[in-house]
């Protein structure tokens, strides 16, 4: 990939490039521990369901990490694949580029996948394997693009893993062109890139659903349920919106820069910002007739999820959440639960831009504590001082809800229902209604039979 690492921390639109900030965090020793450069850049590029992607180190690599999202695929499985060079000790020590070509040409041979990505990794980068020549061979040999992505996990963290992805897609895919061209039909009909949206539980079919009746096209998806001829297509969009916080900004500034694709960020979480969304891509878009369809749609959506959620909401209103997450359901994820009544006493911010902060404390104000760090402890003391009715955070939190006996809702990536859009928000509140209804809280809160005996004093 073209640029330096300073280049990429400088990035004009990110909110650590303004004037009293000097580019992202260089990253620390030990840092990498809650998520590495390598697992952020396996996040983002997974989900293209159609291509190869092959894990150029040891075997815990891969193991480690694969498949540990819910990003759904509607048709090609090809990408859940384990593909790795299991790379040994001995490997190691010669060098393990042999190994490389072998495994790019044994995928290439026996599966015939449109693209191979090929993922460096700690151990590839210190030994100094040149990826990037051994990739280029690979694919004059054998006619398919062969994608370096060079993001070991001790370049960073996560998000910048996410950046690097985000870098390889532009040069390699987006910029060459690799899609064909647009039809007369879908060059007509308005379109977007989803950019940050990796179908977790099977969201973006919802979304999916709604553009459509608005009449908007899902150009390429960036990368959840993704085809990689798809996302070659993506520089003929009319709009980008970057759906997962600022990890990919880089490529939506990049293709505004080069192909005059404008982009904003937007969230499908809760009727108003669904709403919002929906109005902003048709007024980037532009025309008369989309905006009247675009109102109608959302007034439509709106009356009907009145509708069907005033008995849900009856139950939920006045309840106290705490929500432990990060990105951008830390803040839009509020403005749902307050539609439904609930009061939202904690927010996580561990995960959280400094923009994503101040949407958060727009949305709660001064009624609700920051969580900036404390795991598990420090949920449970927020939880118990702000006597809170249920926890809404990630699968990691689950059972310290269990033990605690708190109503719990998962709502990160590994969980397995759909929550965007309206339709996802009728089925958040009725998941809501029954993590707090549920019978083995009566259960378990009532007093054990020899607790009972005693307090009658017939204890034998």
């Amino acid at each position: 990939m073209k640029g330096s690492r300073n280049e990429w921390s400088g990035e004009p639109d990110c909110e650590h490039s303004k004037p009293d900030k000097k580019g992202c965090a260089r990253p620390k020793p030990g840092e990498a521990a809650g998520g590495c450069a390598f697992d952020g850049a396996q996040i983002t590029l997974l989900p293209i369901a159609d291509a190869a992607h092959l894990i150029h180190g040891p075997i815990g690599c891969l193991g480690n990490s694969w498949e540990s999202r819910g990003s759904l695929s509607s048709g090609p499985d090809l990408s859940r694949f384990g593909f790795t060079t299991d790379l040994s000790e001995q490997d190691i020590v010669m060098g393990g580029e042999q190994k490389l070509r072998g495994a790019i040409s044994d995928i290439a041979v026996r599966y015939h996948p449109p693209a191979i990505f090929v993922y460096s990794t700690c151990v590839t980068a210190l030994t100094g394997e040149d990826m990037g020549r051994a990739c280029q061979e690979a694919e004059r040999e054998h006619g398919i693009p062969v994608i370096p992505v060079h993001s070991p996990g001790f370049a960073g963290s996560k998000n910048w893993g996410n950046r690097l992805a985000g870098e390889a897609l532009f040069e390699h895919v987006i910029s060459k062109g690799s899609g064909t061209p647009l039809t007369e039909e879908e060059a007509a009909q308005p379109s977007v890139n989803l950019i940050g949206e990796y179908n977790i539980a099977g969201e973006q079919w919802d979304i999916e659903e709604l553009l459509n009746k608005a009449g908007i096209r899902i150009l390429s998806r960036i990368t959840g349920d993704g085809r990689f001829g798809d996302i070659g297509k993506a520089r003929f969009a009319d709009v980008n919106m970057v759906v997962c916080s600022r990890a990919l900004v880089t490529l939506a500034r990049r293709m505004e820069e080069t192909y005059r694709i404008p982009y904003f960020e937007g969230s499908f979480y809760g009727a108003r910002e669904t709403g919002f969304s929906l109005r902003q891509l048709a007024f980037l878009i532009g025309g008369d007739e989309l905006d009247r369809k675009v109102s109608r749609l959302i007034r439509n959506e709106e009356e009907a999820l009145t509708h069907d959620l005033l008995p849900l909401r009856k139950k939920l209103r006045g309840k106290r959440a705490v929500l432990y997450t990060g990105g951008v359901k830390s803040w839009s994820m509020i403005t749902a639960l307050q539609e439904l009544g609930i009061q939202v006493v904690g927010v996580g911010t561990n995960k959280s831009t400094d923009e994503d902060i101040s949407r958060i404390k727009e949305r709660v104000g001064l009624d609700a504590d920051l969580i900036p760090e404390g795991g598990a402890a420090r949920i449970l003391k927020t939880v118990r001082e702000r006597k809170a009715d249920l926890m809404i955070a990630g699968g990691r939190n689950l059972y310290v809800s269990m033990k605690e006996q708190i109503p719990f809702l998962d709502i990160n990536q590994e969980r397995h229902k759909a929550y965007a859009g309206y339709v996802g928000m009728r089925r958040l509140a009725a998941d809501l209604v029954a993590a707090l209804e549920h019978p083995v809280w009566n259960l378990v809160r009532r007093p054990a039979p020899w607790e009972g005996a005693r307090a009658n004093g017939t204890d034998r």
